[in-house]
């Protein structure tokens, strides 16, 4: 019986622009679709409006995606990982959403399957392994996007997967928002757990 263990902390998207281990950042270029400003009026309002991104190789495939305000462009501060992060305990940053075509809310890239997209896929999954990772903790921002889509992504991925409750901050906190985002992480086999929790006290051995 194989009773190894050993975790990672996934940090998801700490970063000046979403903020009054291996950590993950939001890396757009200016051109991204997920901006509502790269798309035409009246469907082009922040938070509000939404858009059908096609697979770029099959359009057949599709994802209704929320429109964002511009947000952590490559070289510019708002893409910079927050100051109160210790980088020197990070052992790996992944960059995602470069490509401009699709949005990527998973730290293991785009959500599409037929066929995936190359360009947007961060590595993240192969790296866990040749780490001999088994446990995956996520943390971070936001609860019901990006570390909802890195949690179920981890569990398809074949890791254990956890979210720490405490630790993580939805777009929408409300009773229903929240409690809709939990019971999709708890269908996709996610444990949501707290810091008290023994999960957080078990050592790798």
């Amino acid at each position: 019986m194989n009773n190894e263990y050993k975790p990672a902390l996934l940090i998801i998207d700490f970063q000046e622009d979403f903020c009054p281990p291996i950590a993950t950042k939001d890396f757009h270029p200016p051109d991204h679709v997920s901006f509502a400003s790269n798309h035409p009026e009246p469907h082009n309002k922040p938070f509000i409006s939404f858009v059908t991104i096609p697979n770029p190789y099959n359009p057949d495939e599709t994802e209704i995606s929320r429109l964002w305000p511009v947000h952590c462009v490559q070289g510019t501060p708002g893409a910079e990982l927050i100051p109160e992060l210790d980088i020197s305990r990070v052992h790996m940053v992944v960059e995602k959403g470069q490509d401009a075509r699709v949005e990527v809310y998973s730290a293991f890239g785009a959500p599409f399957r037929n066929p995936v997209v190359k360009e947007a896929s961060t590595g993240l999954a192969q790296s866990l392994r040749n780490a001999g990772v088994t446990d995956v903790f996520v943390v971070g921002l936001a609860m019901d996007y990006c570390v909802r889509s890195t949690a179920i992504d981890a569990v398809a991925e074949g890791f254990k997967t956890y979210v720490i409750i405490e630790a993580t901050k939805a777009v929408d906190p409300s009773e229903e928002g929240w409690g809709k985002t939990v019971k999709e992480l708890e269908s996709a086999g996610v444990n949501l757990v707290g810091l008290a929790g023994e999960e957080l006290a078990k050592r790798a051995g």
